[in-house]
């Protein structure tokens, strides 16, 4: 059901997926982010940052939350993995690391839910990923 608030209503949920190495910068993912939703073409609305739990105490995530004023959430391996088939650029790093198919576009869909779609693939830059996807229901 959609709703009518400040938030954006009536939009879907716009998704931003992230991932970063120990110690990237806030403002370096955030301009990443920036660049991303510009890229992607994301609709205004709600706006939310979805991460993987092993690494949503990543102060450079954190700080992107904030600089961007958007939460941040973390979601279990298994939302994740769930995604796997819906990914474009899978990462062996990522893989190897955390066992995950990829942290940014995973956590993007996983985030925008069921019937979520990538509205592109992941950017890297700067030790920061980020993926951009939208929900399929209005929020």
């Amino acid at each position: 059901m959609a709703r009518n608030d400040a938030s954006g209503s009536d939009q879907p949920l716009v998704a931003i997926g992230v991932g970063c190495r120990a110690g990237v910068a806030g403002e370096a993912v955030a301009a990443l982010v920036r660049r991303a939703l510009a890229e992607a073409g994301a609709p205004k609305g709600e706006r939310r940052m979805f991460t993987l739990a092993a690494k949503a105490g990543e102060p450079g995530l954190i700080e992107a939350a904030r600089l961007l004023g958007v939460a941040l959430t973390p979601l279990p391996l298994e939302a994740l993995e769930a995604q796997a088939e819906r990914i474009v650029t899978p990462s062996a790093a990522a893989r190897a690391r955390f066992g995950a198919p990829n942290i940014a576009e995973a956590a993007a869909l996983a985030g925008a839910g069921a019937g979520g779609r990538l509205l592109s693939p992941r950017l890297a830059a700067g030790g920061a990923t980020c993926a951009v996807a939208l929900s399929s229901e209005q929020r």
